[in-house]
């Protein structure tokens, strides 16, 4: 090194919070009903039945749809599909949500999820879309 020059430094960079959450979480609850026509997931099945079809619909067209009014349910559904597309643990997505692998998807990763997980209806959508927010930023700030 010549007198005189500085060293590089290492930087780390990551998504911003907010722009994951848009992604991910904005707009992707719905009113009941909305999402008629759509396959529709029942999120009171067993986790093990959730995650055998999960790992078929990713590789479905057409995508599929859920319903649930509990934000921890909603996280882990949002979780195991991004584990589903991945490659990863989806029943281990579906039991601990994994918010670092969520707020590390790429942009492209964070359209796959939502191209096949086409909504979450909910009898109180805006409710639950800020309960997922505030999972996502409490989870985040540990």
């Amino acid at each position: 090194m010549v007198a005189g020059e500085s060293e590089p430094v290492m930087l780390q960079l990551s998504v911003p919070l907010r722009v994951v959450e848009r992604g991910l979480i904005d707009g992707l609850v719905v009113p009941t009903g909305r999402l008629a026509g759509e396959q529709l997931l029942d999120l009171t099945l067993p986790d093990e039945r959730i995650a055998d079809f999960l790992a078929a619909a990713v590789h479905r067209p057409g995508g599929f749809a859920a319903r649930t009014g509990e934000a921890p349910r909603a996280l882990a559904l949002i979780a195991a599909t991004a584990a589903a597309l991945c490659g990863e643990d989806i029943r281990s997505a579906l039991t601990s949500p994994d918010i670092d692998f969520l707020t590390g998807l790429s942009s492209g990763a964070v359209d796959a999820v939502r191209e096949v997980l086409l909504g979450i209806e909910s009898e109180a959508p805006a409710e639950l879309e800020h309960a997922l927010g505030a999972l996502v930023r409490s989870a985040t700030t540990r």
